[in-house]
């Protein structure tokens, strides 16, 4: 296999040889070279990872996983890496929610990765990895956007729906609209042993879940001027969504404490009813090595809000390369390794969705013979054509990290749902107007 430019000679040829060089001279040889790598970390990620001593065998590199967390807590990292001038690693993991509070650090992959990969992802993907005309990672199987698990026996049982429609007037079936996980989350909690629904409860999730909110009741997030604007009459029966749950025990006490990891361990011991979650869990419900629900555990589109929209926050994960990796290159075959067509299938066929186009074709086609999966697909393909992403700022993560404790001071009742919002929207404007948006 042709041995691909290294160190210098990659920085200053590099123009030529991204026209050049094609997906065959890929991964490539670099004997003696270490990279490394700051990783996202959770037990769904784990089989992808296990590839990496694959391309350490092919290309004679190492990989240095320094550090493996969740994105929230990895976010934390990097910061403090910038701020102390100290990113001395080459590979991160990245998130397209995340990636726009980085615009100077990771180096732009399509000089480094040759044409045809960069092609072969779904457009609507690379488009959004790409900032400033920079490429800055290269997406995984993990397009995100979330739809609704839940346990099949509730909505089979006799005696649950007689019981069900004489309370609520109207036939138990999973829910299509907000409300209606509103009245089964009430109708099926049995605290402390069993749970109507769930959330998040903090840091970027909790915010990211009022957002889709805020859209699903009509409002915006921010407005045309770029202005927060969810202290508005949607914003309030959006957090209050989360309020009641909260007062009426509909969801585990905890929940304010909840990151992605909690919720999917939740699902899977069976304590939860009704579950809005991302694809990556879909195979994890139903193993029965994983999950007590497996077998009982059915998929649909996410439930829409008082205005008629359905939820749709959404987003992918990648990697980027950092401008100050040494070894840019090698770094870049890890990165092209990690999300070519034999992970994405790893990748996809436990549940989450893929980016790039032939893995697409190939996971509907693996479906055929697999009722399960082809119910998750066809749940997060209507999914994702009620997706959006995060507001399209830099300072995305900054508000959350600010708006999510008045969204918790709410749910816990330490404020009114109008009180926790109007600070939460001074707090936000305050950071957008210091960063110069305002």
């Amino acid at each position: 296999m042709p041995k691909l430019l290294t160190g210098v000679a990659a920085g200053a040829l590099m123009c030529a040889w991204a026209g050049t060089v094609g997906a065959a001279d890929l991964p490539g040889k670099f004997d003696g070279v270490t990279i490394d790598a700051k990783l996202i970390g959770g037990q769904q990620y784990e089989a992808l990872y296990a590839r990496i001593a694959e391309w350490e065998k092919a290309t004679g590199a190492k990989v240095n996983v320094i550090s493996k967390k969740n994105h929230f807590e990895l976010d934390k990292e990097i910061k403090s890496d910038i701020a102390t001038g100290s990113i001395s690693w080459c590979v991160g993991s990245n998130h397209s929610s995340f990636a726009p509070q980085y615009p100077d650090i990771y180096t732009d992959l399509s000089v480094l990765v040759p044409k045809e990969e960069v092609d072969a992802f779904v457009p609507a993907n690379i488009k959004a990895s790409t900032l400033d005309g920079k490429l800055v990672m290269l997406p995984r199987a993990q397009f995100d956007v979330s739809a609704l698990y839940y346990q099949k026996s509730l909505y089979q049982d006799e005696a649950k729906k007689t019981a069900f429609k004489a309370k609520f007037g109207y036939d138990l079936a999973p829910p299509d609209t907000w409300a209606q996980v509103t009245d089964q989350a009430t109708f099926f909690s049995s605290p402390p042993d069993f749970y109507g629904t769930q959330f998040a409860g903090k840091e970027e999730a909790i915010n990211g879940r009022f957002y889709e909110m805020v859209v699903a009741e009509g409002g915006e997030y921010l407005d045309a001027d770029g202005k927060p604007a969810f202290n508005s009459e949607a914003g309030i029966r959006a957090l209050d969504w989360f309020v009641n749950l909260y007062k009426a025990k509909a969801v585990p006490a905890g929940t304010t404490n909840y990151l992605w990891d909690d919720l999917g361990q939740g699902f899977a011991s069976g304590t939860i009813a009704v579950n809005l979650d991302w694809p990556g869990w879909a195979t994890f419900f139903n193993d029965p090595k994983s999950s007590k629900v497996a077998g009982n555990v059915g998929v649909k589109v996410q439930p829409a809000g008082s205005s008629g929209k359905r939820t749709g926050w959404s987003g992918h994960h990648g990697f980027s390369v950092t401008e100050s990796c040494a070894s840019k290159d090698a770094a870049a075959s890890l990165v092209w390794f990690l999300t070519n067509e034999d992970s994405q299938k790893l990748e996809a066929a436990a549940g989450p969705l893929p980016t790039r186009t032939a893995v697409w074709e190939w996971d509907i086609a693996e479906a055929a013979d697999d009722p399960y999966k082809k119910e998750v697909l066809s749940a997060f393909q209507e999914a994702a054509q009620h997706a959006f992403p995060v507001p399209q700022t830099p300072s995305w993560i900054e508000i959350s990290n600010a708006v999510y404790p008045e969204l918790q001071a709410a749910i816990l009742g330490d404020k009114t749902s109008k009180e926790a919002l109007d600070a939460a929207a001074q707090k936000a404007t305050e950071i957008l107007e210091e960063a110069g948006e305002l």
